[in-house]
């Protein structure tokens, strides 16, 4: 029998009233739960007084954990990961437009840079980064993921990343999957137990500058001169409390420069790696051929259109960090996204629907960066995973009431 509980959370200057438990024809006490915020900010004119009626549920949100540094890839993932999921991703109805989550109809997406305790101009006037936890709230970050994990609606503050500013909190609803995506979500260990399962992208130095160039230039306006010096300062931080969380990741996706180059400068092609963990519980790893064989192997050929310096394809088993792993990777790029179909053949425990549907993301995704290498290859696989964890756990809390039945 789930009970509901009630988080409040201090930093939002909250109180909140219950009403009678009334029982409901699924089997739990739900309560009804009033917030009433009388919210005020220096980045605002308005005091504001409001009370949400929130009813909980009997708790069953999957969590997910996305950890990257800056610019390394963390919004085409989710991008693909809800895809797999169906329904398209968009920020909250009605509420700020520079809200950083996501909902679609099983996911929301949480960006973790919501949990600054420290806006830009604290952060600067402290001569912190975003990456050192002491310009977190890691108190509240943990409350609010554990209330959403047991089905309680949060007020959820927002990182305004125009501005700068930390604007007023929105309401987030209990989703059937949480994806908590950003730079500490295995950093605090009352967050990392919350997880289900957990991902890292793992970018070399060598491939973040270039990613890094391309989207603070292109898109942000940067000169190369701040790239480069944004870069250099984040690095210590990043090293300290960003990087050492591969280690607890259920799977990570890391991106080298290539192998079929001789001194490969330029970047553009890429060895990507995912590294999954043995002995996790719903999540099978994937495999080449032969499971826990070592595997090389090179496509290109009939079935295969590959230019210069073509395809390379490897699997086998590793340690990494003490902890026994499966090994996938693919050095190069495809040329024709059609033919995937032929490398997704050769691969078993991908999880899919029917034949034929990771290439059937891809090209869906097409124009998505990353799509014609392992990048784009191996976060659909990752989306997959995680969708066929997710129907695991759900069928297995489906089955305890009736086993308890039984006994």
């Amino acid at each position: 029998m789930a009970v509901c509980t009630v988080y409040t959370v201090q930093p939002l200057n909250t109180s909140c009233s219950i009403s009678t438990p009334t029982k409901t024809h699924l089997g739990f006490n739900q309560k009804q739960v009033f917030f009433f915020n009388n919210y005020s900010s220096k980045n605002t004119n308005n005091s504001r007084f409001r009370g949400n009626k929130i009813t909980c549920s009997a708790g069953d949100t999957i969590v997910i954990g996305l950890a990257a540094d800056s610019g390394c890839g963390k919004s085409t993932f989710m991008r693909r990961l809800t895809s797999v999921f169906g329904g398209a991703a968009s920020p909250p109805k009605g509420g700020n437009p520079d809200s950083n989550t996501l909902i679609s109809d099983t996911t929301t997406v949480i960006c973790l840079d919501d949990y600054h305790s420290l806006d830009r101009t604290g952060r600067k006037e402290k001569g912190v980064t975003a990456l050192d936890p002491r310009a977190n709230d890691f108190d509240l970050m943990y409350q609010q993921v554990k209330a959403l994990k047991d089905g309680v609606a949060v007020e959820k503050p927002i990182y305004n990343h125009v501005s700068g500013l930390l604007d007023p909190p929105e309401l987030i609803k209990p989703p059937k999957i949480l994806v908590i995506e950003g730079l500490h979500p295995m950093y605090d260990q009352r967050v990392r137990d919350l997880l289900d399962f957990s991902i890292y992208l793992d970018i070399s130095n060598e491939v973040k500058f270039a990613w890094k160039i391309q989207r603070d230039m292109a898109e942000r306006g940067h000169s190369l001169e701040s790239i480069k010096a944004s870069i250099e300062a984040r690095k210590p931080d990043f090293d300290a409390y960003i990087d050492p969380q591969k280690q607890y990741a259920d799977a990570v996706i890391e991106v080298l420069p290539t192998r079929l180059i001789p001194d490969d400068n330029e970047g553009k092609v890429l060895r990507v790696k995912l590294i999954m963990k043995e002995g996790v519980k719903y999540f099978n790893p994937v495999y080449l051929f032969d499971e826990g064989s070592t595997v090389s192997w090179i496509p290109c050929g009939r079935k295969l259109t590959c230019s210069y310096p073509g395809i390379k394809f490897a699997y086998g088993p590793d340690t990494y960090f003490g902890h026994e792993v499966s090994v996938l990777e693919m050095d190069g790029q495809f040329d024709r996204l059609d033919e995937l179909i032929y490398v997704e053949s050769h691969l078993s425990n991908i999880s899919t629907k029917f034949y034929g549907e990771i290439t059937q993301q891809m090209l869906k995704h097409a124009d998505f960066p990353g799509s014609n290498n392992g990048t784009g290859l191996f976060q659909t696989i990752v989306g997959l995973k995680i969708r066929d964890l997710f129907e695991q756990i759900a069928a297995s809390k489906a089955s305890a009431p009736l086993e308890a039945t039984k006994a």
